[in-house]
């Protein structure tokens, strides 16, 4: 499986609501940074995210996939309900660095639209 094919497949697991089917693809180490918010360290920590935040499964709609090397990059939009059971969108940019075909570390860029 290339990069570009391990993220679709992570990415389709999350939406199904398999959250570790998408930790699968992950390192143990893994590291998410989401740019000027928070930093998650390790697999754990992001599934306790994943658990606290996508309180339904997430709808992405990727409009570019790009590869190169070790890295990927996905650009797109993201819907993710809150608490409430609103709907928020948000426009991203993830940049990935792949170990030994497994997601070892993201960049999130993430904007909320109105």
């Amino acid at each position: 499986m290339t990069n570009k094919e391990t993220l679709q497949a992570a990415n389709d697991a999350v939406m199904n609501d398999d959250n570790e089917g998408f930790l699968a693809f992950c390192t143990d180490a893994t590291v998410w940074t989401f740019v000027g918010e928070q930093t998650l360290r390790g697999k754990e920590a992001v599934r306790q995210y994943m658990a606290d935040t996508y309180l339904e499964p997430p709808k992405f709609e990727v409009e570019n996939l790009i590869g190169e090397g070790d890295y990927v990059t996905a650009v797109g939009k993201i819907d993710l309900k809150d608490e409430d059971g609103n709907t928020a969108n948000y426009s991203y940019c993830d940049v990935w660095r792949f170990e030994n075909g497994k997601m070892a570390e993201l960049n999130a860029y993430v904007i909320k639209l109105t």
